[in-house]
C-alpha cells in the first residue's frame, strides 16, 4: 500500500499561525518589560511570595549556559535555533494537519525559538523577566519563549509514550 503525498493545505504547516502568535506575544511582552521595568534584580516587582517580575539579560542559553563567554555563543545558539526551526517546519510539512498534538508542540518550540533568536540578533542577549523562587533559591529567570519551548518539548516527550496506530 503506497502512502499518498500530503498537500500543503493538509499538512501540519497550517499550525505555524500558533508559532507566529507565540513569537508576537513574546516580543510584545519583552518590549513592555524593557520599557517599564528598570534593569537588574534590584528593580524587581514582587507579585507573589514565590514570583517576581524582573528585567535581566541572558547572554547564554537555557539557565544562562555559556553566558560568561566572549560572545561567540550568540551566533552558535542562533545557528542551532535556525537548524531546529528548519527541522521542525519540515516535520510539520510532512505531518498531517490532524496530528494536532505534535503540530502544536512543534509550533510552540518554533515560536519560542524565533522569539529568542530575535533577541539575540537584535539586542545581543535574550530578555528574561520571570523570576520563580522558593526561599533564597531562585530558578534562573526566563521568559514566554522559554516557557513555550519547554511546554512543546514536554508535549513531544509525552507523545513518545503514547500508543501509536501503525499500519503494516
Amino acid at each position: 500500500m503506497t502512502k499518498q503525498a500530503i498537500t500543503l493545505k493538509q499538512s501540519g504547516v497550517r499550525w505555524l499561525g500558533l508559532a507566529l502568535l507565540v513569537f508576537i506575544a513574546d516580543i510584545a511582552i519583552k518590549l513592555l518589560v524593557m520599557n517599564t521595568i528598570g534593569f537588574g534584580w534590584e528593580n524587581r516587582i514582587e507579585i507573589l511570595p514565590f514570583f517576581n517580575l524582573v528585567y535581566v539579560h541572558n547572554y547564554g542559553a537555557a539557565f544562562s549556559f555559556l553566558s560568561d563567554q566572549a560572545g561567540w555563543q550568540r551566533w552558535l545558539f542562533t545557528a542551532i535555533a535556525f537548524a531546529v526551526v528548519a527541522f521542525l517546519v519540515v516535520s510539520m510539512r510532512r505531518s498531517s494537519a490532524s496530528d494536532k498534538w505534535g503540530n502544536i508542540a512543534y509550533a510552540l518550540i518554533i515560536g519560542g525559538a524565533v522569539g529568542n533568536v530575535f533577541d539575540r540578533v537584535v539586542h545581543g542577549f535574550v530578555v528574561d523577566y520571570l523570576d520563580v523562587f522558593w526561599g533564597n533559591y531562585h530558578w534562573p529567570a526566563f521568559n514566554l519563549a522559554d516557557s513555550a519551548i519547554c511546554i512543546g518539548a514536554v508535549m513531544i516527550l509525552i507523545d513518545g509514550f503514547r500508543a501509536k496506530n501503525t499500519e503494516a
